[in-house]
């Protein structure tokens, strides 16, 4: 069963990766600065790094400038409802 469904995928070209090269180049820089990133001055400070650099990321799979991005979340998110939230996220945000 499980070769027929392989098959059935393979008639359809261009649908499925086989590799994860997307995901792999994504992780490039997170592996080339590893060692600037030893020390980020605590375990929380580690974890914020990560979150933006996790938030930087995401904005670059969408094709969107991160630092454009960033400067307008970070302009605009303090007075920003929380049930609207979702309105900022790089998928859905419109930039000027």
């Amino acid at each position: 069963m499980e070769k027929s469904y392989l098959h059935k995928e393979s008639d359809r070209p261009g649908k499925i990766e086989i590799d994860n090269n997307a995901a792999e180049r994504a992780m490039r820089s997170i592996a080339i600065g590893r060692k600037n990133w030893l020390f980020a001055g605590s375990d929380s400070g580690g974890h914020t790094a990560s979150i933006i650099y996790s938030i930087i990321e995401t904005a670059k799979l969408n094709n969107i400038n991160p630092w454009k991005y960033l400067q307008k979340v970070l302009a605009i998110i303090q007075d920003y409802k929380a049930n609207k939230i979702a309105d900022l996220l790089p998928w859905n945000i419109i930039l000027d």
